[in-house]
Order: C-alpha cells, then structure tokens, then sequence
C-alpha cells in the first residue's frame, strides 16, 4: 500500500518535475542539438580533418590529424614480452606484458602484470627530466619487484597521453600539455629520447624503447587484437581523443602512399579557431577562461569528463542566482571551483537512484533542495552529458564518414574501441553515444567494444606488430629478392640472347632458339593496293580480316573483321577439327561480308613456330600458349587449312602467305615507319624477328632462289633487298637446355612442371602474359603457407591452378589503382585481405612482371647489337614493331623493357612503336608483295 509521503512524492515529481525541466530547456536551449546541428557540426569536422592531413594548411589547422606511423592493426599472430610505460594522468602504471599467439584472428592472449605509481604534485609542474627520473627509477623498482632480469634486453613501449608530433614510430615531439601536466623543458623536445636519457641516468637497465604511442592509438589496438574490424579508437574520460587508420595517400606529412597510418586526430582542440562559436554557450566561455589554457581544447571543454561537472555546477550556480533554484540561494560551496565532479554527474543520472543521489550531492553542497530542485538539476546534469555525447558522436561520424569515403563503400561494417572513465561510468553516456552515431549515419553497421586496460596492453601491442611487421618484410623481401635481377644478371641473359642467335642461324639442331626463315625479304613501301583476306590464329581467338590497301592514296586502308572463340576442347582436342572449326569461321565471315564467290588472295597468320621451305609452307615444329591440338606437329598447316576448305567444298581461297604474329606485326608497322626492321609479341607469349643478312643464315640454294617473294627480277629495289630476310627467332626456347637455371626460382620450377610442356619455352614462361599470373599464384602460395600472406590461411581459390590471371597484374600495379581496389580484386577471387596484405600481392605482381620486362629488354639489346654489328655501324637506328597485351596494357612493362635495352645497348637508338591490327593486316601486306594485283 502506498504511503501518503510517497503519493505526494510522486505527484510532485510529475506534476511539478515537467514545470521545471521546461525551464530548465528554456535555460539551456542552446545545448540541446538536434540531429541538422550535429550533422553541420559533423561536416565542419570533416572538413577540418582535410585541412590537419594536408602539408599545405596543416600548421593553420586546430585539428592536427598526427600521424602515428602505426601501420597496421593486429592480426593475432602478434608474440612476445614487453615492458610498458603508461603516463598520461595524476599516476602512472610499468607494466609486463606477454602476448601469445596461436591461431586464428582471436589467437593466443595477454597477460599483463602491472603496478601504479603516484606522481607527487611538485613534479607535474616541475621539471621535465625530473619526471621522467621518477618515471624511470619507478621501472627499476617495478623490475626488482617482479625478479626481472637488469641484463637481458627488455623491448619497451612507452604511452604517452599527450599530443606529439611523430617522425617515426619511436620518436615524438611534445606538442603541448594538458590534463594539469605542465612540466617544464619537455616541449618541443622528443619525449623518447628524453626517456632514454632518463633511463641512462638511472642506470642499471637494459630496455629499448620501441614505440610512443598515443593512449587513444593503444586503444584501437587492444580492441583490434580481438575484432579485426577495429580501425577507430575513441576516448571519453578525462580527456577526449579519436583516432583512425587513414589512407596513406592522403597523409601529406607522411612518404609513400601504398597502405594506411593510424591517425591521431587530437580531436580536442576542434573549435579552437572558432569553427564552434555559434554552439559555445556562456558556461562554456566561463569555464574556458578560468581554465589553464584558456582558447585551447575548445571541443575537449565541452565533451570530456574533467569539464562536465564544472559545467553543470556553473549552470546550477547561475540559475540559482538567477531565483530558477533552491529559492535564490547560493551557497559558498556551490561558488567553488571543482565541487562538483563528473562522478557527480553520473550519479545524478542513474536510472533508480539519480533523484536521491541529486539530492545528497546537493545536500553536501551546503544547499536545502526540494524535490523539483533535484528533478531540475538532474535535467541540467543529462543536459550537459547529452550534449558532450552528441558532439563526441558528430566528431566519430565525421570519422567514419571519411572511411567510407576512401573506401568508396556504400555500407559497411566497421568497429570502435573505447575506453574512458565517461564512457565506463557514466549510465547513459555509451547507449546515447551509439544512438546517436547510428541516426547521424544509418548505413555504417558500427560497434563499439569497451577497451580492456587499453592503454597498456595497446601500447606492447604496437610493438609487437611492429615487430611482426618488421620481420614479415624481412622475409617478403627475401622472396622477392629471387626475381630481382643485377646488372650484371642481365649482361648474362643478353649474351646468352646473343649466343643463341648465332648459334640457330648457323643451323645447330641443338640451339634453344630456332631462328627460322620467314621467307619475308621485303619491307612495304606504302603504296601496296587492292583488298585481301587476312587468317589470324594465335590464342583463344581466330580473327578474319578483309584489309583494303586504297590505290593511290599511299599508307592508307580499311580494315573489316571478326572475332571467333576456340573453345579448349578444339585447341586440346583433334587438329582435323581445330581446322574445320577456323574454315567455318571463314566460311561465316565470308557470308557477313558478301564475298564468297570471290576468290581473294589470303595471308595465314599462324603464331606458333613452325619451320618454313616457302612463303606459302609451314611444318609446325611445336604447339605453344596453351594449344595441343592432335596430329598437327610435324604438318603443313596450310595444307591443314586448304584441306579443311576443301571438305567444305562451299568457297575458294587463295592461301598466299604464312607468317607468324611477330613478322606480321614488323610489317604492319613497317608499313607506317620504314625504319622497323624489328617485331616483338609482348602478350600471352612472347616473340621477336628482325631483318637479318641473308648471308648469315645458314639455307640451301633453292630457298635462296625464293627471297625475292615472287618479284618477277625488274624491280631494282626488290633486288637491292633481296640480301635481308625476316627471321623468325623463337626466342621464348631460350633456357630449354638449361642457360637460365640460374635465374629461376622455386615459383618458375612449378610453373613448368605444371604446364603443358614441361622443358620447353622457359623464356617464355619467365616473360609471357600466359605465365606471369600463375608465377604470381605459386609465390602467393608460399608465402601464405610460411604465414606472412592472408593470415596463413590458404585458400582453396589460392590452390586453383590460373586463378590469378596476368590482367591482374595490370589492373593491381596501375598508379591509379589504391589499396581498395586491389583489395577489391583478391575478395573477388575469395582471398580475404588486410590492407597489408594487399600492399604485398601489388609488392609481388611488381617483382615478377618487372623481371620479365628487364628480360625482354636484355633479349632486345641482343637483337639490336647483332642487328649494327651486322651493318658495321657505330650507332644504330632503328624502330621495333610491338604487340600484345602485356605491352600495350600493363602499366610499366613497356618504360621498363624499354630503360633495359637503352642501358644495355648503349650505341643502339630503338623506337618502340605499338602496332594497330598489326598482326592480321601484317599478314595482308606479306600477301600484297606476293600478290600485287590483289583484288581490284
């Protein structure tokens, strides 16, 4: 049964509490922010966050985005002991910390063993070694304590709550003091060399101090250590700070841009320029000014728990002057200083206790409340804490708004670590925060994990990953060192290049590179004409062509084509089909384009190697890139085409040249540049011919009677060239007997063992497009099962043999490319990345195809010094004609081929000129020599 003093408790708590919390929101209007308030507040944060990470406005900005070369967040696998030093309030704490690991992201553990010093009030305001000596002597008496060992090496982490500018993750500039620490000679000075001197005078320690590390920085950590989607640390307590790992690129003050940096924001001092005046109130100017740094940490003023009660009490005070409370009097301790504390505040907020707490907080201040008294200074109290909530959670939406944004995310998922005494203690103060935070950006699904001893166990968990880091890039690098190649290596390859030229010109059935005749001994001029057919078999495609060369119009011609897929099971499967399927092809294009009756002159661009006796033969001397069609090697490919059009029986056509990729690509340059006496295939595989003496090629007299390419002897010009012949070099064979074993690497030797044809084209499969990626796989493989990749977990998408395609390699290296993206790239392949894992797949894509590129660069200094010493010239000349894929489209291949052979044929003066459907219309143009009536 209800008494009569409760029923009149209750009816005066609701029928007089209301009255007096209108009042109290008429009072405070201007603290009480709706969510268009928070969201400008948001925005000018953000933009305050751009201006602190740029070289150009960072000294003007209040918001000095600190970078903390912390690099990475933990990935579990972090190990080993550390002592920490924790300094950052009226005590501080040394500590043991052992981290464990084991398996999985929540691996292992940590211990931690620690004890808290006081710091007597003189040394705060004292000298600055003078704190430090006390600090240091205290990590002494903390090693004599727990019996650890003076002598052996002790790796330390130091957190230091204060802000600092950081050049290195174990060097920090004091920025400025706060929280009443005002110790003198320490600012500007770096705070770790400043410890380290300390420690010398001590004497008797054997510690190296690793990293200084920001106790908001340290509680990100601690939280990532559980949650690896922990990539914002936030402190609400006696003071207020926020952190996050940012996009490098974005960090002027910092070199590199590959991967991201924690960035201390040092949010507090936000509104220090005046970005808040139209949201700061009277109280808070009151309290500002009576403060140790009166104009700094504007924002830290509003939302931290060292401010809040004081906020509240000067609320209360002037109310109370103003008649609003306990009758108009005003008591000396409600006039003093620091009565009433943040304890105090959430006390009077607690949800079944808050009025009676009120009531006896107010009662301690010399005051006589009554019962709407309480009910309005409690609405003051979560007034003042509601505000410091929404201006925390507009500050970490900014935040997590810039994430998104880098990101180029539409939603996410992202966690926060926490810690703070506001934030434990107070009972309303974290479910207001999330609220908050959540309606200010509804599509960030965003947690908050509470911060376990943040600061301490964060700090030796950034030593630990630095550490772990440091040794993973020892052994990446290791790695990658395989593939990098000296000078001296490619002097090597370019002799060797050059010995096995030689040695195919002069016939020997043992050369690695087969140097076989293209019966190609004349360049085009220009004035070609008429319209023939061009075949183009080279890859998973068959091409069709019709190429008008226009009569007196001199280097001009209409192209028309299509594209035809050969399935695997052809280019696998029974050569009599592959070629039925390529005259189908022709017989449908034929069709398209209206001229089947017509019998054209045709050039067969057929890219594998095959040993030629004319112009129109080819006895494929061995299948490449992939294709292993049945009773093929050994034959006359056109025999081949010419019997497949036969069993058609449907049209005719006139197969007047066979030429591979390499010579048709040289030709179709040649047509626009005279100077190209060089072609190159840079793509699936990879190829060279040039224009070689026909004296050096080692021929019999009937195929000397037919270089001239049908030229009826009145051609004076004809004559004149008839002493060069394009020789098909077949370089990829280069290593087939073993001159490049030792350049290859354990990644190569599987590459090979699981291809197609194991031993043969070693060059190839060190530098085509149809290798790289799986080069790229097996390292990946490796190095994720020694567990420096993708958190040692390998995949079954990591075991799936060309997975990883060579257009990856293209799209990761692209400068253009971030970190994002070539995350975005292995999650669609299901390899589930870190940040740092990306940065070492682009590291690798970049080794391995800048091997390749270097080889193909020292293949062509080989060519090109052959080529002038040929001519007995001093300085030569000359263009290359360049095709294929890897070339055209991989961002640095070409630069890099191209500084290889300028460095490594220094008398040679070599244009690369990319070729433009260079390999059909090639071919068209060899036919147009052959035939040069063509059709009219």
């Amino acid at each position: 049964m209800l008494t009569l003093q409760l029923v009149s408790f209750l009816f005066s708590k609701f029928k007089e509490g209301p009255t007096k919390k209108l009042k109290v929101d008429s009072f405070l209007h201007t603290m009480c922010l709706h969510d268009d308030q928070l969201s400008a507040i948001s925005a000018r944060f953000q933009a305050e966050m751009k201006k602190g990470l740029s070289a150009e406005s960072n000294a003007a900005a209040a918001v000095k985005m600190l970078p903390t070369h912390v690099r990475s967040t933990p990935d579990g696998s972090e190990r080993g002991q550390f002592l920490v030093l924790d300094l950052g309030g009226s005590k501080f704490k040394v500590l043991r910390v052992k981290v464990r690991d084991g398996t999985g992201i929540r691996r292992g553990g940590v211990e931690m063993e620690e004890r808290s010093y006081q710091i007597p009030q003189e040394l705060l305001v004292g000298r600055g070694a003078e704190l430090l000596d006390h600090v240091s002597e205290s990590l002494k008496d903390f090693l004599h304590e727990k019996n650890i060992s003076l002598e052996k090496r002790h790796p330390l982490a130091f957190t230091f709550s204060f802000p600092c500018e950081q050049s290195a993750l174990d060097q920090g500039s004091l920025l400025s003091w706060s929280k009443n620490f005002r110790a003198r000679g320490l600012q500007g000075k770096d705070v770790v060399q400043a410890l380290r001197d300390a420690i010398g005078r001590t004497g008797g320690m054997n510690t190296e101090v690793l990293a200084v590390v920001n106790d908001t920085v340290a509680t990100m950590m601690t939280c990532g250590f559980e949650d690896k989607y922990c990539e914002v640390g936030l402190i609400i307590g006696t003071g207020t700070n926020a952190c996050y790992m940012e996009e490098l690129r974005h960090i002027d003050l910092v070199e590199g841009d590959e991967g991201r940096m924690c960035v201390n924001t040092e949010w507090g001092a936000f509104g220090d320029d005046g970005a808040l005046s139209d949201y700061i109130t009277e109280f808070d100017r009151e309290l500002d000014a009576a403060s140790n740094n009166p104009g700094k940490q504007i924002f830290e003023k509003m939302v931290s728990g060292m401010y809040l009660g004081e906020l509240v009490r000067l609320v209360v005070l002037k109310m109370a002057t103003l008649g609003l409370l306990f009758a108009g009097h005003v008591s000396n301790a409600l006039r003093t200083k620091g009565k009433v504390t943040t304890a105090h505040v959430a006390a009077m907020e607690e949800y079944k206790n808050g009025l009676e707490n009120t009531r006896r907080i107010l009662t301690g201040l010399d005051l006589t409340p009554s019962l709407d008294d309480c009910i309005a200074v409690q609405h003051v109290s979560t007034i003042v804490s509601f505000r410091s909530s929404n201006l925390a959670a507009a500050g970490l939406a900014a935040i997590l708004t810039r994430i998104k944004q880098n990101r180029k995310w539409r939603t996410f998922r992202i966690t926060v670590g926490v810690d703070g005494t506001l934030y434990k203690t107070h009972p309303q103060y974290p479910k207001r925060l999330h609220k908050v935070v959540r309606r200010l950006l509804p599509e960030c699904q965003v947690r908050f994990v509470l911060s376990d001893s943040g600061s301490s166990k964060g700090a030796a968990l950034v030593t630990a990953v630095a550490q772990r880091l440091a040794s993973q890039k020892r052994k990446v690098d290791e790695t990658l060192s395989l593939f990098r190649l000296s000078s001296e290596q490619l002097q090597l390859v370019k002799a060797r290049m050059r010995a096995g030229l030689e040695a195919g010109l002069r016939g020997e059935g043992s050369s690695e590179i087969k140097m076989l005749p293209s019966f190609v001994s004349r360049l085009p001029d220009g004035k070609e004409h008429g319209k023939y057919l061009a075949l183009d078999l080279g890859g998973t495609n068959f091409k069709v062509m019709l190429v008008n060369f226009k009569k007196g119009v001199q280097q001009s011609s209409q192209v028309y084509h299509k594209i035809y897929t050969i399935p695997l099971e052809l280019m696998q499967g029974a050569g009599e089909e592959l070629f039925d399927h390529c005259a189908q092809c022709v017989s449908d294009f034929l069709d398209y384009m209206g001229i089947k009756n017509t019998r054209l002159p045709a050039g067969f661009t057929f890219s594998f190697p095959c040993e030629q006796t004319a112009i129109d033969t080819g006895t494929l001397v061995s299948w490449t890139k992939g294709f292993k069609a049945t009773d093929c090697e050994g034959h006359d490919v056109v025999d081949m085409l010419r019997d497949a059009i036969k069993r058609r029986n449907e049209f005719e056509l006139d197969i007047a040249v066979i030429a591979n990729d390499t010579v048709a690509t040289m030709m179709s340059c040649a047509y626009e540049e005279p100077q190209c006496e060089i072609g190159l295939i840079a793509g699936n595989g990879t190829n060279v011919c040039y224009m070689e003496e026909l004296k050096n090629i080692k021929t019999t007299e009937q195929k000397k009677r037919q270089m001239d390419n049908g030229s009826d002897g009145e051609n004076k010009e004809g004559e004149a060239r008839i002493q060069t012949m394009c020789v098909n070099t077949e370089w990829g064979g280069l290593g087939d007997h073993g001159s490049l074993d030792d350049l290859i690497t354990p990644y190569d030797g599987e590459v090979d063992l699981n291809s197609l044809n194991p031993g043969k084209q070693r060059f190839e499969k060190l530098t085509g497009g149809m290798y790289l990626g799986e080069v790229v796989r097996q390292t990946l493989l490796d190095l994720t099962s020694r567990g420096l990749l993708f958190r040692g977990h390998v995949s079954d998408a990591l075991k799936t043999t060309g997975i990883f395609q060579t257009k990856y390699l293209s799209q990761i290296e692209s400068d253009r490319m971030a970190l994002l993206q070539v995350r975005s790239i292995l999650q669609g392949l299901k390899l589930d990345s870190t940040c740092d894992d990306s940065i070492i797949v682009k590291e690798v894509c970049g080794a391995v195809s800048r091997r390749a590129a270097q080889l193909c660069g020292a293949g062509m200094a080989a060519v090109v010094e052959k080529i002038r010493e040929n001519r007995g010239l001093d300085h030569l000349s000359i263009t290359v004609g360049v095709d294929g894929k890897l070339y055209k489209l991989h961002p640095h291949f070409s630069e890099v081929l191209q500084e290889t052979a300028r460095v490594l044929a220094p008398q040679c003066q070599v244009t690369f000129v990319q070729s433009e459907e260079g390999r059909g219309k090639g071919a068209a143009l060899i036919t147009a020599l052959i035939r040069p009536k063509g059709e009219m």
